[in-house]
């Protein structure tokens, strides 16, 4: 018997805006000057708060923290591109997403800090608590992402996580449900190139991550993550079709980690400063920066006024967080589930005996 292809799949790249600021007129997104310009103060917004979350851990002011620099322009994209409607399941580095969906910074900063209600968000805020445990964001996403389309909502789950998490079964797992159900979910794939110090390389076979998706049943991706148009347009192309019962997308956008992992980690022990310094170049801000100033939309005294602005603000955020009152210890217990199980009660009766509270 012959050989005979059964499957044929192509995976695309998208790029819009180069590192030059210059963009291919023909794939650019429908976005005005103004919306332009609110993507460029919510990046750099985003780039304030993590550089002061970097200042208040190292003053012993916060628990840890896992920096975002270089990674705005994916979450700043996405962001844009969603509906008010839509569910966000963050995983540890989202940040700037979660701040643009709705959570105040300064309960971003008391999550780092240690302290429980850093998860109470606002009521009407679609936003997921932060997954801290690799990969197990994307499971929830395909959950969300199936629960809404048996209600019939309009409205889809948003899932973001790097590529190490890729190599957890979690992640396989949920991409074959949601390629066997049709989820309204779109999964993003922050590619940092690093899992802690595994380059991607040693963690992955394949030519992309977004090729991923054809092993389950859907479209994939990839994208040049330090151009925000691509993240703009790719992620609303998967949100509109997700939203029509297309099913989901994986997206995956190519960016690079600039900081350490987390603060807890060394990042110049396994990367070489060549390699850090070729990237720095790639700079999502400055790259939109570029853009800006090339059509005469942004000048040095508007950079001046927004930094001004953004500090204020984010001065404000560590305000509000060390304003907070001591949080009660019960809130170590009480929030996980509907009626405490027996043996958490009396794990909480301990500590609040201990405590004296």
């Amino acid at each position: 018997m012959p050989r005979t292809r059964v499957y044929n799949a192509v995976t695309e790249r998208l790029e819009i805006l180069d590192r030059d600021g210059v963009v291919d007129e023909d794939l650019m997104p429908e976005l005005g000057p103004e919306a332009v310009r609110e993507i460029y103060r919510d990046m750099v917004r985003m780039r304030a708060m993590d550089d002061k979350a970097l200042k208040l851990q190292r003053q012993g002011r916060m628990g840890t923290w896992p920096p975002i620099k270089g990674q705005e322009a994916i979450q700043t994209g996405v962001a844009h591109a969603m509906d008010e409607t839509d569910w966000l399941l963050p995983a540890f580095r989202e940040h700037g997403i979660m701040l643009l969906r709705g959570v105040p910074g300064h309960l971003i900063y008391a999550y780092w800090a240690g302290d429980e209600r850093g998860s109470a968000y606002p009521e009407g805020v679609r936003v997921f608590p932060v997954a801290v445990p690799v990969g197990s964001q994307w499971q929830h996403g395909t959950g969300v992402g199936l629960s809404l389309k048996l209600r019939g909502e309009n409205a889809v789950a948003v899932t973001l996580g790097g590529d190490g998490s890729t190599s957890e079964g979690d992640f396989h797992e949920a991409m074959n449900c949601a390629g066997v159900f049709q989820t309204n979910s779109v999964f993003v794939i922050q590619n940092n190139q690093w899992a802690i110090s595994i380059p991607l390389h040693q963690q992955t076979a394949a030519e992309t991550l977004a090729q991923k998706a054809h092993a389950y049943g859907f479209p994939g991706i990839q994208v040049d993550g330090n151009d925000v148009f691509a993240v703009y347009a790719a992620a609303g192309e998967a949100l509109a079709r997700a939203r029509s019962g297309g099913g989901p997308t994986l997206i995956e956008a190519v960016t690079y980690r600039l900081g350490d992992h987390t603060t807890a980690d060394d990042a110049s022990r396994y990367r070489e400063d060549e390699e850090v310094a070729e990237w720095q170049q790639r700079d999502p801000i400055l790259r939109l920066r570029l853009f800006l100033q090339g059509r005469d939309l942004w000048d040095d005294d508007q950079e001046q006024a927004l930094l001004e602005e953004v500090h204020t603000w984010v001065d404000s955020q560590v305000a509000a967080l060390e304003a907070m009152p001591p949080q009660d210890p019960s809130d170590l217990f009480t929030h996980m589930y509907a009626d405490l199980p027996p043996h958490l009660a009396e794990q909480m009766a301990e500590v609040l005996e201990e405590v004296g509270s």
